[in-house]
């Protein structure tokens, strides 16, 4: 049986209470009457000779055994392990561990082993591989194996992102496969109190197999994943690997700390006992569904944690906003549905919750409208279509919604800066200049968040129950990236369950959600052109769109974060990127693609200082902007990358002249040039004093007709081809003319799509119709 330590403590892990309330807790758990019989580890703290340990402390019947290290640290994506934690790095070798006096009393025990060894019972072996050390290129589960250890147990702290589930899966299953044996995968699911919600799907895999696991997002506490196995299918399995036993033959051994237990059932006690079978295909989620179900699990930990009376959440009736009340209505879905299913914990938590002792909820519905309290928030720029969408889904979810104008907050605050300074400041279609428009707006955007906290506070005080409501923000991962928001609007909340969600899976989340949770209004949400409409209506329809106002559509918006975080490229390189696949494509001027990097890089800079106050978000993208742990960046920027758009251009030049000689060699009908390697022959690049990275002067090809590459083209097409391609689901999915994806539910026939669209919206890219600092225009150096 194996319980896992968290990471979530940060901080707390410097402080010496943290390793006495462990010891504490470790002593309860040894001494209680359940954890007899069983070899137990737990993961916890350990400070050894004034070193901290991550460690896994194994027990039975009421003594501890071994304490096994940590010996790979992570830190990368929101881990920081070692700020805390040091690796054990003394292989194979062991210490005595004094064991703190209460602890020696209460266990009547002095010491204990600590350090790289494995444990041998009666009739097997078994050792330990932490968290990271599995996914580390030199996994301790190879040396363990060819030193005899038949059963690998790892007590592992992975977190959720989109699309990630599988990769935990692979690597248990090819430990397993590689080096023969049992592998137990035992990983932390929920919320730990921060960001993150861990991935669940603890699992059991026997020589390459899978034959046990356990769910990915549940709102239950506890869950066992059982699986039985015979040992004689290890033993057989690994003796027909004649390169295996020869390498095993001669490795090192492992210190053994021996142990008077027998794991294995005796035949004469079970007769006829099988042996478990493999899984099956192991079927993920998809990543809609994964939106549906992470998040939920994620809002359910953290409000009843938060000790709230449910959430309250401003809703617009554009994706986003729709998106989070969703999320909302599949939270008290799974409530319900655990209800059903007698977890008392849960039904107990959701009547302390709606402080009602005697609540069992009839419906997903009815328990939304107790638990999720929506608001539209209209002025005279909001048109009815939205207001219609946003009462329409409301009433479909069976949220409890309200409907007000808050026209009479504008102008009473519009009204103060006129009484102090003489002047009104107008909207740039009534001919004011566009830090007045920005200042409208952005004064609407904000009078919005200061009400949602005051409803948030006192709607339950108007209903007669205790307690106050969580206030839910709605900004995805994309505008976060761009600073396509209001600082302390009403993306400003208490958490965000979108945060870190683009804008393309949450289109293809609410495809899935209108099918799968019978939403019809979702048709109508999908299909309008998202907007802000903070300006003034043109003949009560829409004069302003997202894409316009940004210069950018969404799916480059997510190529775009790919390519910075994941491909880590600065400025020039990702131009490199994106402009050999253009290249190579032929569908688009690389010209084009230089101006769009400048300006995503300029509003990147300009707005990066509104991720330190960004909304927390559940984590679930790998691109995720937010400033807390994953993305440490600068957040204040000089706006012109002098250096970096220099080289841009240069190697524009180059390119140009390129390009230019191709067309004349074609003219001529000359034959194409033979592609060189850079430094081979090639032009110089003006006004740069190195070779060009990404295109050489050779090569004649399709597309635009010049061969590029990373040290040739093919490799720089296809990475952008790997860190950015878009699988658009359903039908027909694929970008149009507008840039846009299908809404249907994917099925597999979708289409991948690189490089840069045109948008729909704007009609294509204008420096004098894109706003570089939120919601509008303005010149650079305002703030938001």
């Amino acid at each position: 049986m194996q319980f896992r330590g968290g990471y979530s403590c940060e901080d707390h892990f410097h402080e010496p209470d943290t390793y006495m309330h462990c010891w504490e807790a470790l002593v309860e758990i040894v001494q209680a009457p359940v954890a007899q019989g069983m070899l137990i580890d737990v993961g916890m703290p350990v400070q050894h000779r004034n070193v901290a340990y991550n460690c896994r402390v194994a027990f039975y019947n009421g003594r501890l055994v071994l304490i096994r290290p940590k010996m790979t640290m992570c830190d990368d994506g929101n881990y920081r392990e070692t700020r805390w934690f040091s690796p054990w790095t003394k292989e194979r070798q062991t210490e005595e561990y004094q064991l703190p006096r209460y602890v020696a009393l209460a266990l009547a025990q002095e010491t204990v082993p600590i350090g790289d060894a494995v444990i041998a019972t009666l009739d097997t072996c078994l050792g330990y591989e932490i968290c990271e050390e599995l996914w580390n290129p030199r996994s301790k589960h190879i040396d363990m194996s060819l030193a005899g250890v038949e059963i690998i147990v790892n007590g592992s702290g992975s977190y959720m992102q989109l699309r990630k589930a599988h990769i935990t899966a692979d690597l248990i299953r090819n430990a397993s496969y590689k080096a023969g044996g049992a592998y137990l995968f035992s990983n932390m699911r929920g919320c730990d109190g921060q960001r993150v919600y861990f991935n669940g799907c603890s699992a059991v895999a026997l020589n390459g197999a899978i034959i046990a696991r356990g769910r990915q997002f549940a709102l239950s506490e506890v869950e066992v994943t059982v699986a039985s196995f015979d040992l004689h299918d290890i033993r057989a399995y690994r003796g027909a690997l004649r390169s295996r036993s020869s390498v095993a033959a001669h490795a090192p051994p492992y210190p053994r700390v021996q142990l008077q237990l027998e794991l294995a059932a005796s035949d004469r006690e079970h007769p006829g006992t099988p042996a478990s079978s493999p899984l099956g295909e192991w079927v993920y989620h998809r990543p809609e569904e994964e939106i549906a179900l992470g998040p939920a699990c994620w809002l359910w930990d953290y409000l009843r944690r938060s000790g709230q009376g449910g959430f309250f959440l401003p809703l617009s009736g554009g994706v986003d906003s729709s998106s989070t009340a969703i999320i909302v209505h599949s939270m008290c879905r799974l409530v319900v549905e655990a209800i059903g299913q007698g977890d008392r914990q849960v039904r107990d938590d959701c009547r302390k919750i709606l402080a009602d002792p005697e609540y069992v909820p009839a419906s997903a519905a009815e328990l939304c409208g107790r638990l999720l309290f929506t608001c539209y928030m209209g002025t005279e720029n909001s048109s009815r279509e939205t207001r219609q969408r946003a009462a329409t889904l409301a009433g479909q979810i069976g949220s409890s919604h309200l409907d007000i104008g808050i026209d009479g907050a504008v102008s009473a605050l519009i009204g103060i800066f006129q009484l102090a300074t003489g002047l009104r400041p107008r909207f740039r279609v009534a001919g004011g200049c566009p830090r007045q428009n920005l200042a409208l707006q952005n004064i609407q955007a904000r009078t919005r968040m200061v009400l949602s906290y005051l409803f948030a506070q006192l709607l339950l005080w108007v209903r007669q129950r205790p307690g106050g409501l969580l206030v839910l923000g709605s900004a995805n991962v994309d505008e976060a990236l761009r600073g396509y928001m209001t600082k302390y609007d009403c993306s400003s909340a208490d958490v965000n369950p979108i945060g870190g969600i683009s804008k393309m899976d949450l289109r293809r989340f609410l495809a899935y959600a209108q099918v799968e949770f019978g939403l019809p209004i979702v048709a109508e949400i999908v299909a309008a052109p998202p907007t802000a409409e903070l300006e003034p209506l043109v003949d009560g329809a829409i004069a302003q769109t997202d894409e316009e106002d940004m210069g950018l559509t969404y799916q480059e918006l997510s190529e775009f974060g790919r390519l910075r975080k994941q491909a880590f490229c600065g400025p020039f390189s990702m131009f490199c990127k994106l402009a050999a696949a253009a290249v190579a494509d032929g569908s688009r001027d690389p010209k084009e693609v230089a101006d769009r990097v400048k300006h995503f890089f300029r509003c990147y800079a300009i707005n990066r200082h509104k991720m330190t106050v960004l909304t927390p978000s559940y984590h679930a993208e790998s691109y995720s902007p937010d400033d807390n742990r994953f993305d440490h960046r600068p957040f204040l920027y000089r706006a012109n990358w002098t250096w970096q758009f220099r080289a841009i251009d240069a190697e524009l030049e180059l390119l140009a002249k390129h390009q230019a000689r191709l067309e004349e060699d074609r003219a001529k009908g000359a034959a194409a040039p033979v592609q060189q390697q850079p430094g081979a022959g090639s032009e110089p690049r003006s006004n740069a004093g190195s070779e060009p990275l990404f295109f050489s002067t050779g090569g004649g090809g399709g597309g635009g007709g010049a061969s590029v590459g990373m040290s040739g083209a093919t490799s720089a097409y296809q990475l952008v081809r790997q860190s950015s391609g878009l699988y658009l689901a359903g039908a027909g999915g694929g970008p149009g003319a507008g840039g846009g994806v299908g809404t249907g539910v994917g099925d597999g026939t979708g289409q991948l799509t690189v490089g840069l669209t045109k948008s729909h919206s704007s009609g294509g890219y204008s420096r004098m119709h894109s706003s570089v600092l939120g919601k509008i225009k303005d010149r650079t150096g305002v703030p938001v």
